[in-house]
């Protein structure tokens, strides 16, 4: 007997664009290996259908949505509830449609400091971090960083304003500045982190070459089958290592997944499954 697929139950990805997104192998590599019964699609959708689109998906009995760039400020409006790590962030990447209720998570900050710290031993604590932008990705990740005490984080993003009003969410953070992409604080940094969404469109942001020495680890949270423009920018930059965002990706893939279905699956085969680019 053929199953029924309206037995199943829905989760998906919600950008624009989406096409490139690995969410949805990622996800199915996780039900497979902790026996659960589900499909996760992909959903393209522009901003103005953005509550339509929701909406829509929870009426249909949909259990939950990631949502990527560029809605993950704008979504965090139409929840009924955030965790803690969402409001902090004033940003969602993960929903659960829960008793009629629309649940808002933020998973991208434990994503990227689990792949940083577990999979990439990185040092945060005392380390110079700089990242690049100031949308949702950078609000998800600052709090997370903050937390690791580095000696310094700076946000810096084309749009001064936009970087400002990040430091302002956090104000008692000592280590925290913004600016601009060309006012970039002199020294070398230990961690520069791309949030920008500049790679998903192929452009290149004026990314500051005096920021990347012998000892920094570049690391983009955009991902591809070839080099982001930031890798290639970083390590042409002379940077001790250029890693693209496959590990976050899974990373806070694992942390939706247990959020929907109550069970961690284990990242490392998966990464080692989707042929992370370093």
């Amino acid at each position: 007997m053929s199953e029924d697929p309206a037995s199943i139950d829905r989760y998906g990805v919600m950008g624009y664009p989406i096409s490139h997104s690995r969410s949805p192998v990622i996800h199915r590599l996780f039900a497979l290996q902790t026996g659960q019964r589900l499909q996760y699609e992909l959903l393209h959708v522009a901003p103005e259908k953005l509550e339509q689109a929701v909406r829509q998906f929870q009426r249909t009995g949909g259990k939950g949505l990631n949502v990527t760039v560029p809605h993950k400020a704008a979504v965090a409006r139409l929840c009924d509830q955030l965790s803690e790590r969402a409001r902090e962030a004033g940003a969602v990447n993960t929903l659960a449609f829960q008793d009629g209720d629309v649940f808002g998570d933020n998973t991208d900050g434990v994503g990227l400091i689990r792949d940083l710290e577990t999979n990439l031993g990185i040092r945060l604590k005392g380390a110079r971090i700089l990242v690049l932008g100031a949308g949702g990705a950078t609000l998800g990740i600052t709090g997370p960083l903050l937390r690791r005490l580095p000696s310094e984080l700076v946000i810096a993003n084309r749009t001064l304003s936009r970087a400002e009003a990040i430091v302002e969410r956090f104000d008692e953070a000592l280590a925290l500045s913004a600016c601009a992409f060309d006012t970039v604080p002199d020294g070398e940094f230990d961690l520069v982190i791309n949030a920008t969404s500049a790679g998903v469109h192929g452009e290149t942001p004026p990314y500051p070459a005096t920021a990347v020495a012998g000892k920094t680890l570049c690391y983009d949270l955009s991902y591809g089958l070839k080099p982001t423009p930031f890798s290639e920018w970083a390590r042409e930059a002379g940077a001790a290592r250029s890693v693209m965002g496959w590990g976050m990706l899974v990373e806070q893939a694992a942390e939706s997944f247990h959020l929907w279905r109550g069970v961690r699956p284990d990242t490392a085969p998966v990464l080692k499954q989707i042929a992370i680019s370093a």
